[in-house]
C-alpha cells in the first residue's frame, strides 16, 4: 500500500512560522505596531518595575523582612512574567523579561537601603580601626574596606565609601546611619539624595520596560490560534 507523504517544501514553511510565533510571538500586524499595544506594554513594564522597586523600598522603610530582602520583588517579577505568558507573548521575550525582572529584584534591596538612609539617615564621624587592602581584597572587589568604631564600640560593618588607599587606622571617616536601626550604616560618598541609589537601577528598569513593550506588541494576533 502506497504511503502519502507531505512534500518538505509545504511542511517546512508551516513549521518555521509556528516556531517563530512560539519563540517571538505572532506579531500579526502590518506597518507600525498598534498604539494600544505599545501603551499596554509600557504600562505592564512600568507597573512591574514600580512594584519591584517600590515594594522593596516600602519593606526597608517599615522593616518588613519579606519585602526588604527582595522576596516580594521576585513575586512581582513573576506576576509580570505570568501576565506576558497569559497574553500569548513569545517564549524568548518572556524569558528575557524574566531574567531582567529577577536582576532588578536582586538589585532592589541595596538601592532601597540607600533610599532610606538618604531620607532619614544621620551622618557622623567614626574612627577607622583597620584597613583591608591588597590583592585579595582590591582585586576581587575593586575596593578598599575599613573597619570602624564609634566611641570605642566597634561597628559590625565594613565600609568602602570614603575608604581608599590613603586611609589609615586612626583616621576619621563619615558614615550615615539609620536612627531607627533598621538599615546597617554605610560610608558617605557620592550623591546623598534618594535619586542616587535609584539611578543605579535605571539601566535594568529601562531594559525590563523595553522587553515588556516588545513582548506585548509581538503578542498581537488577528487570526484565531490554531488548536493544538
Amino acid at each position: 500500500m502506497r504511503r502519502w507523504r507531505r512534500r518538505p517544501e509545504t511542511v517546512a514553511p508551516h513549521l518555521l512560522a509556528h516556531l517563530r510565533e512560539t519563540v517571538w510571538g505572532p506579531a500579526e500586524f502590518v506597518g507600525a505596531p498598534p498604539w494600544r499595544l505599545v501603551a499596554e506594554g509600557l504600562l505592564t513594564g512600568l507597573l512591574g518595575a514600580a512594584a519591584i522597586v517600590g515594594g522593596t523600598v516600602a519593606g526597608a522603610w517599615y522593616a518588613l523582612p519579606s519585602l526588604a530582602s527582595g522576596e516580594g520583588a521576585l513575586v512581582c517579577a513573576g506576576a509580570t512574567v505570568l501576565y506576558l505568558a497569559l497574553i500569548g507573548a513569545g517564549r524568548a521575550l518572556i524569558g528575557i523579561a524574566a531574567v531582567l525582572g529577577v536582576c532588578l529584584a536582586l538589585q532592589a534591596p541595596q538601592a532601597a537601603a540607600g533610599v532610606v538612609l538618604a531620607e532619614r539617615g544621620r551622618v557622623q564621624a567614626v574612627e577607622v580601626t583597620s584597613v583591608q587592602r591588597g590583592p585579595g581584597v582590591t582585586a576581587a572587589h575593586g575596593r578598599t574596606f575599613c573597619s570602624v568604631s564609634d566611641g570605642g564600640v566597634a561597628l559590625d560593618v565594613h565600609i568602602w565609601r570614603g575608604c581608599d588607599d590613603a586611609t589609615r587606622p586612626g583616621d576619621t571617616v563619615a558614615v550615615v546611619y539609620d536612627p531607627k536601626g533598621r538599615i546597617p550604616p554605610r560610608g558617605v560618598g557620592g550623591d546623598l539624595s534618594w535619586r542616587g541609589p535609584l539611578r543605579g537601577l535605571a539601566g535594568t528598569t529601562g531594559a525590563l520596560v523595553a522587553a515588556c513593550v516588545l513582548a506585548v506588541v509581538r503578542s498581537c494576533r488577528i487570526t484565531p490560534a490554531e488548536p493544538g
